[in-house]
């Protein structure tokens, strides 16, 4: 799929896309964390409050005069500029980006509650939908969900386990699905090869090197 060259991952959740198209080029950053080299963004999908999804030195880094952030509503206090707050069913179009704000929780772990109405983001780019899954187990509500492309946690801990992202994947049934959430604070690349194991023959996964 073309667009997936224009994916970068940066590390745990953090990818930088670059989108080209009516004549320009947009930069989206997701859950900057740890960023290296930083290109200003013209929009930054934050997924929840915790620190290695919403930093504020990074997102900072790639604030621009234009740059429009998605976030939960807890983000706020933490974070300065132009920010649209969400919730989980929150639909909304930011500079040509339609956007849905879909649920991300975990059913049976105290670290990420439902109650918290911390979000993944389904979002449409180039004419394909990319669903950010943010730190999530394998939900009900993932057999809801349609995407072209999946960036989906593997590292278990405090998110689903290679086995069950691939059971989720499953749920989605992307056209290529992108393991993160590993190498960093939890989990390995093992987690990403056992994922693309799982999948073998069933979806496409990419294990995207990881950028500077």
């Amino acid at each position: 799929m073309e667009i997936v060259k224009d994916i970068h991952w940066l590390g745990h959740d953090a990818f930088r896309i670059i989108v080209r198209e009516h004549g320009r080029e947009k930069v989206i950053y997701t859950d900057p964390f740890k960023i290296k080299n930083p290109m200003k963004a013209d929009l930054i999908l934050i997924t929840h409050e915790h620190y290695d999804h919403c930093s504020p030195e990074d997102v900072e880094k790639l604030t621009g005069p234009d740059t429009i952030i998605v976030a939960p509503t807890d983000c706020a206090a933490k974070l300065t500029g132009e920010i649209e707050l969400v919730k989980p069913g929150d639909r909304l179009t930011v500079d040509g980006v339609d956007i849905e704000a879909v649920p991300a929780y975990n059913p049976n772990k105290k670290f990420h509650p439902k109650s918290n109405e911390w979000v993944g983001y389904i979002f449409t780019v180039a004419g394909k939908r990319i669903y950010l899954a943010g730190d999530t187990d394998r939900i009900p509500e993932m057999k809801g969900f349609r995407a072209d492309i999946a960036l989906m946690p593997v590292s278990g801990t405090y998110v689903m386990t290679a086995k069950e992202a691939a059971e989720a994947a499953m749920d989605i049934n992307p056209e290529v699905a992108i393991p993160m959430h590993y190498g960093s604070i939890v989990g390995t690349k093992e987690d990403a090869v056992q994922f693309e194991k799982d999948l073998a023959g069933k979806i496409k996964v990419v294990i995207l090197p990881l950028e500077e």
